[in-house]
């Protein structure tokens, strides 16, 4: 058994942040897989220094809608297997979604939608939280061991936000949106942070516009989830915030492998 290390962060635009030390920081931190979201570029339009990372294989999902979305992973390892997408046209043509498969456990890094745009668009981000919902659990019915991690651009409870009674009426803490966290976490599908930290004050968004990061005034929107049968192999959850280049901050874990 070895203990690999996992890192998620939703970059808010891979080319904006590579100028920012992002190499750097992967080399700092070494993390055996690296999920990015909202990489807003195909693989094509970075240059090697992301796309071919010294020590790193990586795997992109890309929007058909240039300049949006994406999702990309960075893997020291060779996956057994890689998916781009989970099957849903309708979903995978905005690029959220790539699947790594290995021994162990099969990992999905997602880029969730957002809801804030118009009902419209809440109802795509419900509509693809149902799809991908049934997608993992024909994977878990055939023995699959899961983690999911992401930007899931939902806060689950009112401890994961910093004003939870102003923000009831927003796309990201409504009471539908909510519900389906409270669904799957009784299904089976653990928020592992929360097993290792309850404090309040652990955001991983802030808005820029209001300057909110320097407040602390922010959504913990950023998740890893494991399903039931790999919460003893988890030995560490942890959120990054001091680590800046985006709105949003790295959330990271570390788990047994073989």
């Amino acid at each position: 058994m070895q203990t690999w290390k996992l890192l998620s962060w939703n970059v808010n635009g891979i080319r904006a942040i590579a100028r920012k030390g992002f190499p750097e920081w992967v080399e700092q931190e070494k993390p055996d897989l690296l999920c990015v979201q909202e990489t807003k570029a195909s693989p094509d339009q970075v240059g090697d220094e992301i796309k071919n990372m010294t020590g790193y294989e990586s795997y992109w999902a890309s929007a058909e809608k240039k300049g949006y979305s994406g999702v990309a992973v960075f893997a020291r390892q060779t996956p057994t297997q890689v998916r781009i997408g989970f099957g849903e046209p309708r979903f995978d043509a905005e690029g959220r979604t790539v699947v790594v498969e290995y021994p162990d456990f099969t990992l999905f890094n997602v880029y969730f939608p957002n809801g804030k745009q118009g009902t419209d668009r809440l109802t795509y981000k419900l509509d693809f939280y149902e799809a991908i919902l049934a997608h993992w659990e024909e994977l878990r019915r055939q023995g699959k061991r899961l983690i999911i991690c992401g930007d899931v651009n939902t806060a689950h409870r009112e401890i994961d936000l910093a004003r939870p009674k102003e923000n009831v009426k927003t796309s990201g803490f409504l009471p539908e949106e909510r519900a389906w966290m409270d669904r799957i976490a009784d299904m089976g599908y653990v928020d592992i942070f929360r097993r290792f930290n309850q404090n309040p004050e652990q955001y991983t968004w802030w808005d820029m516009v209001t300057r909110a990061r320097e407040r602390n005034v922010g959504w913990r929107i950023d998740y890893f989830y494991v399903t039931e049968d790999l919460v003893g192999e988890v030995e560490n959850a942890w959120i990054a915030p001091e680590v800046m280049g985006s709105d949003h901050c790295p959330v990271g874990i570390s788990v047994r492998v073989r």
